[in-house]
């Protein structure tokens, strides 16, 4: 199959454009990105610390029998790859790189005993660990291709230190590693082997003793491997017992000294326990019965009554019992504070002794832990013995007879890290490869449509006007009036001039207005295309007919009290109640009081019909604001009676799936289609078809003041 040239040209023209829209798009993100990383990249080169190379080359002479060149027929002149990488390994061993630490004495070096320093407490082998550690990872051992030379390299921040410890790694492995041979290295693998055995029985030993040690000690491991005792497990629930009764005693005491504050201020009454008592409630109101009675009898009778007498001294009584049982409640609050401090006292001693005791058991942690360091000591050097071990028998089978130092190690003049101009390239190159992807990511994530090749492509529609997006103003239809020689002011006479146009030589009369979705502008645009049109010297009425959301009222600058579009079309009320003026002489309004739900067809009957009919005779120009269409079919009805029907299209924001189905409707419905609006369109962008207008090229052309 022969794919047509012109076919893959006119595609790949596509992308080329399609990618060259975009860089003008997003060409400050770009720019922005690349140059932040190139900046930060350079930055950081030139705080980099230099850092030099030592080099040192080793040739291994592939005879595996020393003594071969004696006698060239026991000579084995192909070594095998794996001999060669396996000393390369060598030298990068942790072994090797502590003998290089121990001869240079770098355990006191500032450049390699960072780790070291960094953990105090570390033990003289754990400093030479680390210190080897850290030197390994400045260390790089390399076969040069498929020769016989084994390359080595160390970084430092010192010339001649970088020089010097070369040297030594190829020194130290010269003494170690070179000059054995087979029948030696079967003598080193069998020692090594006992060695291990008898490091092996003596780590068991160690690990015995300090599982020993912290069983009777009382020591046991948490799920996370951390030693602790029980002593320790009961201090956490101790402690939170001895709070609750401190807190408690506290609280009891503080009621009792509240009390005893009362009672010396005479306000005995005030003490809670005293007031909530049901005895002493109980004889209160026996109190206030007995006063109430000697009342009357000291009314009626007079104080020399028997009862009365008998009465006041049943008074006297109750006062008695009443007092007592206050001084009980008193007394009562501090034996419940004495209580509750002798329970806290009580646990403070308990709390005491598991301190005492805790502080014993880390004594005995101390013990344990050197006991611990002790039993990793001896598995750090079993792990070193079996590594050895393992080493011997590979050389007991496959030796390395000797070698040599080809080119010793010299002091670098050069660093050779940071390599600035490559750091700086790569900077540049990540900067615009990260800025790539940043503008990729945003173009992916729009889902409106933003040109008017999209509206002309995709819609078959003429796209009409580009209305800007008015920042910070609750009420765009106003710049109409307030501006009239504003950049949106011209938007929407480029709009009208469009209308005008449509149908030959005469102008549609009605103008509906519509969208796909809610709150893509649609209202304000149909408001201020009303506005333009009023200006212009046409008598223009605006028809709010989107009854269930009726946001004309909300921004129309009319009465809104009287009856409306649902008052019309149900027959309440006729076209001169409903038509309201405004502030702009040639243009009325017909708008919803409130929004209007039914399940009844307002549209579909002769009513709507009649009254377009009637504005006809009245209007040069009528818009109908009408409800959207995706989800709706009140405007479907409405825009085949219009004489043009233009649709709103919030700009970077309606998916264009949705547009598309409200076009395809609104053709199959046999609606006049004259174009599309773009609204709220970002007044910074420049590149949306041929509306260029939007640029700073055409500043001097508005006038922003009124």
């Amino acid at each position: 199959m022969k794919v047509s040239t012109a076919s893959y040209e006119a595609r790949l023209a596509d992308v080329m454009a399609k990618t060259r829209d975009v860089l003008y798009r997003r060409y400050k993100t770009l720019l922005a990105i690349t140059l932040l990383i190139t900046l930060a990249g350079v930055a950081i080169t030139f705080l980099i610390k230099p850092s030099y190379q030592g080099v040192t080359r080793i040739q291994i002479d592939p005879k595996q029998n020393p003594l071969a060149h004696n006698n060239p027929g026991d000579a084995q002149a192909d070594l095998a790859t794996e001999a060669i990488e396996t000393e390369v390994s060598v030298i990068n061993s942790l072994d090797t790189a502590r003998e290089v630490v121990r001869r240079l004495k770098l355990v006191n070096d500032d450049e390699y005993n960072t780790d070291a320093t960094s953990k105090p407490g570390l033990t003289e082998e754990q400093k030479l660990d680390a210190t080897a550690t850290t030197l390994g990872n400045k260390l790089d051992v390399a076969r040069e291709k498929l020769t016989y030379i084994i390359s080595i390299k160390v970084a430092s921040r010192d010339p001649e230190k970088a020089a010097r410890i070369a040297n030594a790694f190829s020194s130290v492995y010269m003494d170690t590693k070179v000059g054995t041979n087979i029948g030696t290295a079967s003598k080193q693998a069998g020692f090594f082997e006992q060695q291990l055995d008898q490091m092996g029985n003596d780590v068991r030993a160690a690990d015995e003793k300090v599982a020993q040690f912290g069983a009777k000690a009382g020591i046991v491991r948490t799920n996370d491997h951390t030693e602790e005792t029980i002593t320790d497990q009961q201090v956490s629930p101790l402690s939170l017992q001895l709070a609750s009764a401190e807190s408690v005693a506290a609280e009891a005491r503080s009621k009792q000294i509240s009390a005893q504050q009362q009672i010396a201020s005479g306000h005995l009454d005030s003490i809670s326990d005293v007031r909530n008592s049901v005895t002493i409630q109980d004889l209160r109101r026996q109190r206030a019965t007995l006063i109430q009675t000697l009342g009357e009898m000291a009314t009626r009778y007079g104080p020399r009554y028997p009862d009365y007498i008998k009465t006041n001294k049943q008074l006297a009584d109750v006062d008695a019992q009443l007092a007592a049982e206050q001084e009980r409640v008193v007394r009562s609050l501090k034996s419940d504070a004495d209580a509750a401090e002798a329970h806290a006292g009580s646990l403070q001693a308990s709390m005491q002794k598991l301190v005492d005791k805790q502080a014993q058991e880390a004594r005995d942690s101390v013990t344990l832990a050197s006991l611990q360091r002790d039993a990793d000591s001896k598995h750090a050097a079993y792990d070193r013995m079996a590594q050895t071990t393992m080493d011997a028998r590979q050389a007991a089978q496959n030796s390395i007879a000797q070698a040599r130092v080809i080119d010793a190690a010299k002091t670098p003049i050069d660093p050779y890290w940071p390599k600035k101009g490559l750091l700086i390239a790569l900077s540049v190159l990540l900067g615009a490869g990260l800025g790539v992807v940043v503008i990729t990511v945003q173009e992916l994530m729009v889902t409106g449509m933003m040109t008017a090749a999209q509206v002309e492509d995709e819609l078959g529609l003429p796209l009409i006007a580009a209305i800007p997006l008015l920042r910070g103003t609750d009420m765009p239809a106003d710049m109409l009036v307030e501006k009239p020689t504003s950049q949106f002011a011209e938007a929407f006479r480029n709009a009208r001039a469009s209308l005008m146009g449509v149908k030959g030589e005469l102008a549609p009369k009605v103008i509906a207005v519509t969208s796909s979705l809610p709150s893509e502008g649609k209202t304000t645009t149909a408001l201020a295309l009303a506005r333009t049109m009023a200006l212009n010297g046409q008598r223009t009425v605006i028809f709010d007919v989107d009854v269930r959301r009726a946001q004309l009222r909300n921004i129309i600058d009319s009465d809104t009290t009287g009856p409306g579009t649902v008052e019309l079309l149900s027959g309440e009320a006729t076209l001169d109640q409903a038509i309201q003026p405004t502030r702009l002489e040639a243009l009325n309004s017909i708008s919803v009081q409130k929004p209007y739900f039914t399940s009844d067809n307002l549209f579909g009957t002769q009513a709507i019909h009649d009254l377009i009919e009637g504005l006809t005779g009245r209007y040069d120009v009528i818009i109908l604001d009408l409800p959207p269409l995706v989800g709706l079919a009140d405007g479907r009805f409405l825009a085949a009676l219009a004489d043009a029907v233009v649709l709103a299209i919030k700009w970077n924001a309606t998916p264009s799936q949705a547009v598309s189905s409200a076009v395809g409707w609104l053709r199959a419905d046999g609606a006049n289609l004259v174009g599309a609006m773009y609204t709220m369109v970002d007044a910074k962008s420049q590149t949306y078809g041929s509306y260029y207008y939007h640029s700073s090229k055409y500043n001097e052309y508005y006038n922003e003041k009124p």
